[in-house]
């Protein structure tokens, strides 16, 4: 999006316009030829129904508050969920209470929470239209101000906290997306820069991706892997007053509460009877498994790895409490055959016809699997190709819902 078609788009006329539109795929050819009889120039007519599109995918991020904010594609892609930038201000805020300087603060999501908290924030993101839309989006707080620049030129001596979202994308594919950036120099800001702004001020959080090198966490500072709703969606470094307990951990955000798992938990050496498949079967949190925290969860569990080197856990008891939040369970019915023919003939038997297919340490491709299985209707049940020991297994198991 130009400039230019920003400030057509910031027309209450245009606005009220974008609040009617119910976008679906079925209707947008509709409402983009009705769009563009109304008079609206094809650039904002194009603009307009991507808004009602974002809009509605955002809900997942932001609940209702999506109803009145702007995007881009891209920054949402990258935005923080509501739940999650809630708990970056709780801990942010707790650590200084003072102001917090949000360097890359995208569309906003960050500066919303440490604002609706009432942080004294100041956000600068260092694209042009990027910064006018979070200046929109946060235009209903009077204790947070939104600049365009860039997190280099901030004066850090006007912030006692400093949280930051370097940008990890630029330029564009050939579907129009963002290409991701793979070198942390080259982030906006450089993630040396970004650590170096420590020295500065008593509180810093850096947000990056949940595919962390573990080798690029400064010693000392705090690595915080988070989940939501089972899916893994940041890491957090945390450096100065921020800082809860230093080293990796792994916050899972579930239905049911949060669990902390600390690598202070993981145990000495092995586990006893490994490769021992027991009567459940565990696939821990990916925040965990990101976090390479997968054998903390082995004393609460009463657990074991299916295979040294593999993220799947196996027991005898069910999980509960804390635990249970950690991880999915499944009831293991038996050990079926790895090849195909002999798969198929023993699931038809069984009379599956609908399987999950799951994976670790195989090397298949899942809708591969499923078309070449080719099997009749029938009931429903996940099929997990891995390893048991140093062999080759699939298991056959049934997952165990949680308790709401």
């Amino acid at each position: 999006m130009t400039p230019e078609t920003l400030a057509q788009l910031l027309d209450a006329h245009v606005l009220a316009r974008i609040a009617e539109i119910e976008w679906s795929p079925a209707t947008e050819l509709q409402v983009a030829t009705a769009l563009r009889k109304e008079g609206h120039p094809p650039e904002v007519a194009a603009a307009m129904l991507l808004q009602a599109q974002l809009r509605r995918e955002a809900g997942a991020k932001f609940g209702p508050f999506a109803e009145d904010m702007l995007f881009t594609r891209d920054g949402l892609a990258q935005a923080t969920r509501l739940p999650v930038a809630a708990h970056h201000a709780r801990r942010m805020l707790s650590a200084v209470p003072g102001r917090i300087a949000d360097l890359g603060c995208g569309l906003g999501a960050d500066a919303l929470a440490f604002a609706g908290m009432d942080g004294d924030v100041e956000a600068v993101d260092a694209d042009e239209v990027t910064a006018a839309l979070a200046a929109w989006n946060l235009r209903h707080l009077p204790n947070v101000s939104v600049t365009h620049g860039s997190a280099e030129d901030y004066d850090l001596s006007r912030a006692q906290a400093v949280w930051m979202d370097p940008a990890r994308r630029r330029g564009t594919t050939g579907r129009g997306e963002a290409h991701r950036l793979s070198d942390p120099e080259a982030f906006s800001p450089p993630l040396s820069w970004a650590f170096s702004v420590a020295e500065e001020v008593d509180a810093v959080g850096i947000k990056l991706g949940p595919a962390l090198d573990h080798g690029l966490v400064p010693e000392g500072w705090e690595a915080q892997w988070v989940s939501h709703a089972g899916d893994v969606v940041e890491a957090c470094l945390y450096a100065g007053a921020a800082i809860e307990e230093p080293g990796r951990n792994a916050l899972v955000l579930g239905a049911s509460g949060a669990v902390r798992i600390h690598e202070s938990r993981l145990p000495d050496g092995d586990e006893d009877g490994i490769g021992d498949l027991g009567e459940f079967l565990f696939e821990p949190d990916g925040a965990i498994v990101r976090a390479g925290l997968v054998t903390a969860l082995c004393e609460p569990l009463d657990a074991r790895r299916i295979s040294a080197p593999i993220a799947y856990l196996t027991g005898d008891r069910l999980p509960v409490g804390a635990a249970e939040t950690a991880v999915r369970t499944w009831k293991v019915r038996e050990v079926l055959p790895a090849g195909l023919k002999p798969l198929r003939t023993a699931l038809v038997k069984r009379g599956i016809g609908q399987v999950v297919i799951k994976k670790r340490g195989s090397d298949i491709v899942p809708e591969t699997v499923r078309r070449k299985l080719r099997l009749p209707a029938g009931e429903r049940a996940t099929l997990f190709f891995t390893r048991l020991g140093e062999d080759h297994v699939v298991i056959l198991a049934d997952e165990i819902p949680k308790e709401s």
